[in-house]
């Protein structure tokens, strides 16, 4: 471990170099009073597109991109410091950009689709993206949601705002041949060139095995100034042909020259539907806009819109910049995956049947992480778009015979678990009910009673084995411990949504798997662990030995998977005080662990040893809810103190803003969700269990036009423990609030302290849901 402890090391150096850095420029950036960002409540200026990009393979700081987009925008834009192909389009650490990139990449380890980039290049005319790259410094970099600009160290100024389906781009050159190169990537690709229409035409195709046959992303992209000069090449051998204005290969360019010391504005749209549609989408989005400060008024405007709906007082601004920084990246996935025809109405590509059909549809999402706080988030703050999502997901299953997973844009099916399930039961249970329950139920029972082509979690792996046994065997099954847990609190989700829709058949059938996490909890070691197909248990147990029968993970991460029936979970480890005393050594145990399965170091493990809080590795999905566990065993207190020590040591808006992968969402979602004082353990029920808010007063403005206000009396950095709370003036001790009594909005008022409160939320009526306490 002495390496990894020496790459650690340097890491810890880093990142308090830069987050010293990125805290000064905040505070002038804030104390300036820049004129760009004049409107009314502006609350962008908080948000720095950066946080997370300080990441590589080995350990990530949240895998991100400084995205220049509108919220769940088709499109997403960003500079591209990384090779073509490479999952890891920025990364902070990096000196040179080599393309103004459009990008739907979720996560690097899933890469991108759909890929074309543009990039100015002065004197030389070069094409190849090593050549091509020009070196900058962060101290010339904007990014904004709304608008990024780079000066680059050959006096190029390169600068981009957003629309949902396009790009408004101005390059200013120096007194040299200026150029402009595009880049269409590899795996099919076309371009052509109008040099009487200053257009230039296209289509890629890269994509991975999720999507239909014929799957492209046509662009369009239209300039202000006169070509002096074009061209294509080919992107396999290198060849520049000039003149010639049309090029179909595996992989193809064009580059664009321009008079000496140019200012060239360029308007880029895309469309997975035609070319005719890419150009509807250039007029719809771009066509009224004749400089590019008109199109970053209007998207700072539509940023704006959103990131009002939670305003901060009190609390430090660097607690606002990183409170805002996450709300911004729980905003980005699932993307709208729909375009609208010459009457306004939605129209889309599906990414699951190949097929153009009217309506809405939404894609860009692996649920094993999300499920856990972003939709739950979304339900309080965005309804409507809520709303339409859960209804895309049985559109999905309309269209291709299954529900989606990860979808990618098409049924990529990564990770594990059948996580539709609680999307679907806790959507039902929260009042979204735009869609029939009699065909979601069909699809749910689909779900789990098959296997589909796509990744792990496409249907459920080994779905006859774990109905037989109760439990998937290992190691007849890779990770069939964490499956089996995942499983369990899925079928448990089933079974509600049954229940609550009147389908005893599909209840009584989901009823049967809701207690299989005690088939392989060991009562002899107090964990989960792998159970192999005659029921005895896997020989040579270690809880911080990682992979096996787990997912990313051990048996310390693991132990905890049991969403549904906490009260369960806390009688298998011998009652509140056990289970309090194991809490608490996630916390006290060394951050040790053994590569397992993974025969080697993989990010997660390193992430974990650097935040060094024990064995609680934050920095991945399957451990986040531990900490509000303490709600459930009489001491509610210390979930206040270690949520608010996890959002205060873990997490900033610097380039190292993460403890892990920022995961599509989840992880911004986690803060965001956790700053209120509030986090749903368990998807299925109304209930948000109570942790501690961050900030002194929060006002969540909610579409229904009520106002919800959390107030903390006292509240700072030592305050963190609850004394006492309120609903609209209705003290209460319950360490859950339902999710109607937060739509209806009024205020919640709680009075901090500096020490805990321990005669408060430890009666059982103060518990949340269990199901083992409901049926007692």
């Amino acid at each position: 471990m002495l390496f990894l402890s020496y790459i650690v090391s340097k890491q810890i150096d880093y990142y308090r170099k830069m987050k010293h850095l990125y805290f000064i420029f905040i505070s002038i950036i804030l104390s300036s009073g820049v004129s760009l960002r004049a409107q009314k409540n502006d609350l962008t200026r908080y948000v720095n597109t950066l946080q997370g990009t300080n990441s590589k393979h080995e350990l990530t700081r949240g895998n991100t991109y400084p995205t220049t987009a509108l919220p769940w925008g088709m499109n997403f834009w960003t500079p591209q410091t990384g090779e073509n192909g490479s999952g890891w389009i920025y990364q902070h650490f990096k000196d040179s950009i080599r393309g103004f990139r459009q990008t739907h990449q979720c996560s690097s380890w899933t890469n991108d689709y759909s890929v074309f980039s543009l990039m100015p290049v002065t004197g030389q005319l070069e094409v190849n993206q090593f050549k091509r790259a020009a070196k900058f410094n962060h101290k010339n970099e904007i990014a904004l949601p709304h608008y990024y600009k780079v000066t680059f160290d050959n006096k190029i100024k390169a600068e981009m705002s957003p629309t949902e389906r396009g790009v408004h781009m101005r390059f200013s050159f120096p007194s040299k041949e200026s150029y402009i190169v595009l880049d269409a990537y590899d795996r099919g690709s076309l371009v052509e060139i109008f040099p009487e229409e200053r257009k230039i035409i296209g289509y890629s195709k890269n994509a991975n095995f999720s999507v239909p046959e014929g799957f492209a992303n046509y662009f369009v992209i239209v300039f202000d100034k006169p070509f002096k000069s074009y061209g294509v090449w080919n992107g396999k051998d290198g060849k520049v042909l000039p003149d010639q204005k049309m090029l179909e290969e595996d992989y193809v360019g064009a580059y664009i020259e321009f008079a000496k010391g140019s200012k060239v504005q360029a308007k880029v749209a895309s469309s997975f539907i035609s070319y005719e549609q890419a150009e509807l989408n250039l007029k719809q989005e771009l066509g009224n806009y004749k400089s590019l400060e008109q199109t970053k008024v209007a998207a700072q405007k539509a940023w704006n819109e959103q990131l009002n709906k939670v305003q901060v007082e009190g609390g430090t601004e660097d607690e606002k910049a990183t409170f805002y920084s996450c709300f911004f990246r729980s905003m980005l996935f699932p993307r709208k995956f729909y375009e609208q025809d010459i009457n306004g109405n939605p129209i889309y590509y599906s990414p699951y049947d190949g097929m153009v059909h009217d309506g809405l549809m939404y894609t860009d999402n692996g649920f094993w992480d999300t499920f856990r706080a972003q939709f739950p988030l979304n339900e309080i703050l965005h309804p409507k778009f809520h709303n339409n999502y859960i209804t895309s997901l049985i559109t999905a299953y309309d269209q291709s015979g299954w529900l989606p997973s990860w979808s990618f844009p098409g049924h990529q099916g990564g990770m594990i678990g059948n996580h539709a399930l609680s999307l679907i039961a806790d959507a039902w249970v929260k009042g979204f009910r735009d869609y029939d329950p009699k065909k979601a139920m069909k699809a749910m029972f689909h779900e789990v009673t098959n296997k589909g082509p796509w990744g792990p979690a496409n249907g459920r792996d080994g779905w006859k084995d774990y109905f037989t046994l109760g439990y998937l065997s290992y190691p007849d099954y890779d990770q069939s411990t964490a499956k089996t847990l995942e499983y369990c609190y899925d079928d448990w989700c089933a079974m509600q949504f049954a229940s609550m829709t009147n389908q005893p058949f599909y209840e009584g059938l989901f009823k049967e798997q809701i207690y299989n996490y005690k088939n392989v909890f060991d009562p002899s070691v107090g964990f989960m662990r792998g159970r192999q197909n005659d029921g005895t248990w896997y020989p040579d147990f270690d809880p911080i030995e990682w992979g096996g029968p787990f997912t990313e993970g051990a048996a310390w991460h693991y132990v905890w998977s049991v969403f549904h029936d906490v009260k369960g979970l806390i009688n298998l480890i011998g009652g509140d005080k056990a289970f309090v005393n194991k809490l608490d050594s996630v916390f006290s145990m060394p951050s040790d662990f053994k590569v397992g399965s993974y025969k080697r170091v993989i990010h997660e493990m390193a992430e974990m040893e650097l935040i060094n809080m024990g064995q609680y590795a934050h920095g991945n999905q399957p451990i986040q809810h531990m900490i509000y566990l303490y709600n459930y065993a009489g001491q509610p207190w210390k979930a206040q103190k270690w949520t608010r020590k996890v959002m205060a040591d873990l997490y900033d808006s610097t380039p190292n803003g993460y403890p892990g992968d920022e995961d599509q969402g989840q992880t911004s979602a986690w803060y965001v969700i956790s700053a209120m004082g509030l986090y749903s353990v368990c998807p299925g029920t109304t209930e948000y269990v109570i942790g501690s808010p961050v900030f002194p007063k929060m006002t969540i403005n909610l579409e229904n036009g009520k106002q919800l206000i959390i107030e903390a009396v006292n509240n700072n950095s030592e305050n963190v423990y609850i004394q006492s709370a309120s609903l609209n003036g209705t003290p209460f001790t319950r360490n859950f609030l339902h999710y109607d009594e937060l739509m209806k909005g009024g205020v919640i008022k709680y009075v901090m302290g500096n020490t805990p409160a321990t005669q408060r939320g430890i009666l059982e009526e103060d518990k949340p849901y269990s199901l083992s306490k409901e049926v007692r």
